[in-house]
């Protein structure tokens, strides 16, 4: 089949890319008839733009202008199996699109099915920076995608996935079209932790979902199969400027080369020192801030952050790169950064035991499993915190 949105592209050649006119396409799919007006307000281009695409597109046989625009039957065709859209539920996907899409009755049943799996998914390993996000902001997360256009049809990418991303993208495919045989988006997970990998591969061959992972270690250059292969990515990454430049790196390097393609960033919020460092960063790597949502993401037991994270929204450009293409050896967690011997005692006999990345046990969560080498008992308050 024709690739019909790269072709409008170079004839027009617009600076927003093949991602803006794609979107064009699908708002006449989903209101036939649809203004110029209109379908400047959704895409924020002037009419001219908007006017220049259309004819492009007329021209390819995709629309026809007849009391509005409309699509002829090679336009619907290209949508629905070009761009992965047969079989998908049109209602609930416009309704999705809403500001008030969390209220509708099929988020209630995805959050009803997804609140075992979450309960029931790996415990957090602090000492790789992990921490669980809600299952709500998962959910959100997921919404965030399909109103970035960014889940139909499309690769997508979790560079690391403690958070089950992937799960809330596929149980939402699931509600989107009626048979998920139907469903061409591909999800793909990348993590360090084997344990998560396994978790999500047992629930998507369980429920038919989509997704596939691979254990993979940021540390060591992406595998050439994986290298501009994907329409977005997800990431929520060790909460240094190391960590986030290194996971940043491993995605845009995934990333097609192509413009306007979403970036979920999910970050602490930090200093206006660190932050600054961050867009520093963002502009060294040619990404466009697009939108910074504050308190977005939610998380289990991740009182140093506040239990609250910011979600980024980045967009690629013409010159987006990866600013650590090969293997990284310098320090990328945070207790690798600041090394730290905490002391806790026994609430119960008062014995005293040292944690730490150096010691014998590394984390509290880990003391708290073990016990107390004395009693057995599992709290503890910690006395003392030193650098090393």
């Amino acid at each position: 089949m024709v690739n019909y949105i790269k072709k409008v592209n170079e004839n027009v050649n617009i600076e927003e890319g093949e991602q803006i006119i794609e979107n064009i396409l699908l708002n006449v799919y989903f209101k036939e008839g649809i203004s110029n007006k209109e379908l400047a307000r959704k895409n924020l281009l002037p009419i001219p733009v908007i006017v220049a695409v259309k004819k492009e597109l007329i021209r390819c046989g995709l629309l026809i202008q007849n009391n509005g625009v409309r699509l002829t039957k090679e336009g619907l065709h290209f949508i629905e199996n070009k761009l992965g859209f047969q079989g998908i539920r049109k209602d609930l996907y416009m309704r999705l699109l809403k500001e008030t899409w969390e209220e509708e009755q099929e988020i209630t049943e995805i959050k009803c099915i997804l609140n075992k799996i979450f309960i029931e998914r790996p415990s957090a390993d602090i000492t790789i920076d992990q921490s669980k996000c809600t299952l709500d902001t998962a959910v959100k997360r997921a919404g965030l995608c399909l109103q970035n256009y960014a889940l139909i049809g499309k690769n997508i990418l979790c560079v690391g996935d403690d958070d089950l991303v992937s799960i809330a993208l596929g149980f939402l495919l699931k509600k989107l079209f009626a048979n998920i045989e139907h469903c061409s988006t591909m999800i793909s997970v990348m993590d360090i932790d084997n344990r998560i990998l396994s978790y999500i591969q047992d629930i998507a061959e369980k429920e038919r979902l989509p997704i596939k992972c691979v254990c993979l270690d940021f540390r060591k250059a992406l595998l050439n199969n994986f290298i501009e292969q994907f329409d977005c990515f997800f990431t929520d990454p060790p909460y240094t400027l190391e960590g986030m430049i290194l996971f940043l790196s491993r995605g845009v390097e995934a990333l097609k080369k192509r413009s306007g393609l979403p970036i979920f960033l999910s970050y602490a919020h930090k200093s206006p020192e660190f932050e600054l460092s961050m867009q520093k960063c963002f502009v060294d790597m040619g990404l466009m801030l697009s939108k910074v949502m504050a308190r977005f993401n939610t998380y289990e037991g991740a009182g140093i952050i506040g239990n609250t994270g910011q979600m980024i929204v980045l967009k690629t450009t013409s010159k987006s790169k990866a600013l650590i293409q090969t293997f990284y050896q310098g320090p990328l967690y945070t207790g690798e950064l600041k090394k730290t011997v905490r002391l806790y005692r026994c609430r119960d006999c008062g014995e005293t035991t040292k944690v730490g990345l150096l010691e014998e046990i590394q984390t509290i969560e880990e003391l708290k499993l073990n016990g107390c080498s004395r009693c057995g008992k599992q709290i503890f308050n910690l006395i003392e915190k030193s650098k090393i």
